[in-house]
């Protein structure tokens, strides 16, 4: 009776057993078994509109370093609430060791200038954290190498190792640090205290944190605009080196999520232009007919309705065609997309294909311009 009375005891306690070791295991601050002393470090959170972009280009990132077979582990520092899918891609197909942390709140998003972007930043201060390494490279996730970076190891502290946007502005996109629980837990309790932070986000506050940087051995950036991110296809050839970024993509990842998309808008395209072409309405008539005082007014409104139609003609498409796309692909299909549209407009209203394509031919002599 009494063995029956202990079984029981323990079955009882056994799920809440396997419920702390569960728990303790996915708020673990520390990546699988280290295989070398030094490790190059990004993250990923959720919450933006751009997810997808950022998890694509951490995987390029990463993809990027395994090719170059970069003698550091790969560390990916994740939040929670990233897809179990993802984290299984990062490790299993790209070799990267993920750290599951929970989101380290922002006590900065009521001040003025907080831009909601970058709310969850502050998740960057786990890369201290990894005290299993002697150094850390701590990287966003639109860099890519193309040859082999492992001197940056040699840095000693972070403030032996900073890069600048400008001669007085700290970029956090990278940097070397010397992983320290210490400065971590002191760096949490500034947040907690209130630290002044510029601009609210991680690199406001690691430049108010450490602010003897300037006076320190620098490396000056200059990192591109929020909308000509080296994964946008419409970023090249204004970024020369996105063609790079999208080939070592190309070679590694690939376009799955987006040729299904891709297919589908180049048959409708196509069949828009073909459609237009055996079917012209009639409503056209309109703007050439000359009687009464309301005929007129048509007459105005079907001029109007023409500009922004082939206003539309040229924004939708770059609307609508997946982003991240390679940029020939990208360019070809915006193409196709300003014609299709455009000869609804030329065929409803009878307009003079030349003029109609100007803007279009323009954008083409740029792009070979540049």
């Amino acid at each position: 009776m009494e063995r029956r009375n202990c079984a029981v005891t323990f079955l009882r306690v056994l799920p809440v057993l396997l419920a702390v070791v569960e728990t303790t295991a996915l708020h673990e601050v520390k990546p699988r078994k280290k295989d070398h002393r030094n490790a190059y470090a990004t993250m990923m959170y959720m919450g933006t509109p751009r997810d997808y972009e950022f998890y694509v280009a951490t995987r390029v990132l990463i993809k990027s370093l395994v090719k170059l077979r970069a003698n550091a582990d790969l560390i990916v520092i994740a939040s929670l609430d990233v897809p179990l899918r993802w984290v299984r891609a990062l490790e299993e197909e790209d070799g990267a060791k993920v750290v599951r942390v929970e989101n380290i709140n922002n006590p900065y998003n009521g001040q003025k200038n907080f831009d909601k972007r970058f709310k969850l930043t502050l998740n960057k201060l786990y890369a201290w954290s990894l005290v299993d390494y002697e150094r850390v490279v701590m990287l966003d996730a639109d860099n890519l190498f193309l040859q082999k970076t492992d001197e940056l190891f040699q840095c000693g502290q972070l403030k032996n190792c900073a890069v600048f946007i400008n001669p007085c502005i700290f970029h956090t996109g990278l940097f070397v640090l010397q992983p320290s629980l210490d400065v971590f837990k002191d760096m949490i309790h500034s947040l907690e205290s209130g630290k002044e932070n510029p601009d609210g986000a991680d690199q406001g506050f690691i430049c108010a944190y450490f602010p003897d940087l300037l006076d320190q051995p620098i490396v000056i950036t200059f990192p591109g605009a929020l909308w000509l991110k080296p994964w946008y296809w419409w970023s090249w050839p204004v970024l020369l080196l996105g063609i790079q970024w999208h080939e070592n993509r190309r070679q590694n990842l690939g376009y799955a999520a987006e040729m299904p998309i891709v297919i589908i808008q180049t048959i409708i395209f196509l069949g828009i232009i073909a459609m237009t072409r055996l079917a012209r309405p009639s409503i056209s008539k309109l703007c050439y007919r000359h009687s009464d005082k309301t005929t007129s007014l048509i007459q105005t409104a079907l001029k109007l309705v023409a500009i922004w139609s082939i206003l539309a003609a040229y924004f939708v498409p770059f609307a609508i065609i997946p982003r991240t796309i390679h940029p020939l692909v990208g360019w070809t299909l915006y193409f196709l997309g300003s014609v299709a549209l455009s000869s609804i407009t030329i065929n409803s209203f009878l307009l003079p294909a030349i003029q109609v394509f100007v803007p279009l031919i323009g954008i083409f002599g740029s792009l070979l311009e540049l």
